[in-house]
């Protein structure tokens, strides 16, 4: 049987004086966790489960068997990790806190907002600008809906559809990730003035982007979907969905570093929506945390996804602000880095009333204490 290993925080503080100490700083940002599911996995199915507290983890280590031992200290030592901030031109992305990631679809066919800044650049600077004033500490730009069932884009269109909206943001001093899986794309916008690629494909698309992506020495994320070649939302069969994403993941990262991309560029995506049903996205969030054991930043895509239409008697994507703050919130207390959403202003307050709390919890002198 080959046995696999997995931890899992589950049980989460507001500070460590809340729990005496017994608890880590997740990831190196505001969220604290002290209780953690060791979890072993044979041949695709969980066989044990055991609960331990960060001060008990030692312990529980050293008394697994050695085949996996040497897995479980490195996820343990990779929920700690403390991620170096990212420089992006003249910007610098902190990922000690969450940072919000503003979508400027510049398509005729995306889900939510197809065709409003296509062929309108004066809207489409609009947009950025507002973005970026409102908070976001980047603008991820995209010429090509991967929604389900949407044709596959052409080269040369989404070329010019994502290049002038890179020049654009660049003329702006925007940060700038660009969402595409073409490797000429990716070259294209990053001589633009792009500063990360965003592959929904995780560099799988076509065999060029690995060496590319390599010799241009820039971030780059990583998302899961199960499908291949244009239809990136089949073979959604999973054992543990959560399990299954962090083993591809896994596999995805480890590819990315062997190619020569530095892992210190490599941002991680489960991919909410992507070949997964609304009880496996569910199971995706509810779970986030353990994604932190991989030891890369985290970015997570959510806004106006149909999950939320979903669980709100099919509200339309224009009608889904609630929803997606309230799955921002969760990527938040989950310690994810990077938020991926359409509603900027909004996404940011709630950031801001988030990060006020968690401080304020810091210093609260109801958990200090006495002399």
């Amino acid at each position: 049987m080959t046995a696999q290993i997995y931890i899992q925080p589950v049980g989460f503080t507001a500070s460590p004086q809340s729990e005496l100490g017994d608890a880590i700083r997740l990831a190196g940002g505001m969220v604290y966790a002290h209780r953690f599911a060791i979890i072993t996995r044979e041949d695709g199915r969980v066989a044990d489960r055991v609960l331990v507290s960060s001060q008990g983890m030692e312990r529980a280590l050293s008394a697994l068997p050695a085949d996996i031992a040497a897995d479980a200290r490195d996820q343990w030592a990779a929920l700690s990790k403390v991620h170096s901030p990212i420089q992006l031109g003249e910007r610098t992305l902190r990922l000690d806190q969450p940072q919000i990631m503003g979508i400027l679809n510049v398509t005729p066919d995306s889900f939510s907002d197809g065709g409003e800044f296509l062929d309108r650049p004066e809207a489409g600077k609009a947009h950025a600008s507002a973005m970026l004033e409102a908070g976001a500490a980047l603008v991820d730009i995209g010429g090509e809906s991967t929604r389900p069932g949407a044709a596959a884009t052409w080269e040369g269109d989404e070329l010019e559809r994502v290049i002038p909206a890179v020049e654009y943001c660049a003329a702006m001093g925007a940060a700038i990730s660009v969402d595409t899986r073409r490797p000429a794309v990716m070259e294209a916008a990053l001589d633009a003035g792009a500063h990360i690629i965003n592959d929904v494909s995780a560099l799988r698309h076509d065999p060029r982007s690995l060496a590319l992506m390599a010799a241009q020495d820039c971030p780059v994320v990583l998302m899961h979907a199960p499908g291949e070649g244009d239809n990136l939302h089949a073979n959604d069969s999973y054992d543990n969905v959560a399990l299954d994403v962090f083993d591809w993941l896994r596999t995805a990262r480890d590819r990315a570093i062997e190619a020569g991309i530095a892992r210190e560029h490599i941002i991680l995506d489960p991919g909410i929506g992507f070949g997964k049903s609304l009880a496996d996205n569910l199971a995706l969030i509810n779970t986030l945390p353990l994604f932190h054991a991989l030891g890369q930043p985290l970015l997570l895509g959510a806004s106006r996804k149909r999950m939320i239409g979903a669980l709100s008697n099919e509200a339309p994507a224009d009608q889904r602000l609630g929803g997606s703050i309230a799955l921002a919130m969760a990527g938040m207390n989950a310690g994810v880095q990077l938020l991926r959403v359409h509603d900027v202003p909004q996404t940011v307050q709630a950031r801001n009333v988030w990060r006020g709390l968690r401080d304020a919890a810091l210093t609260d002198f109801a958990m200090t204490a006495p002399d």
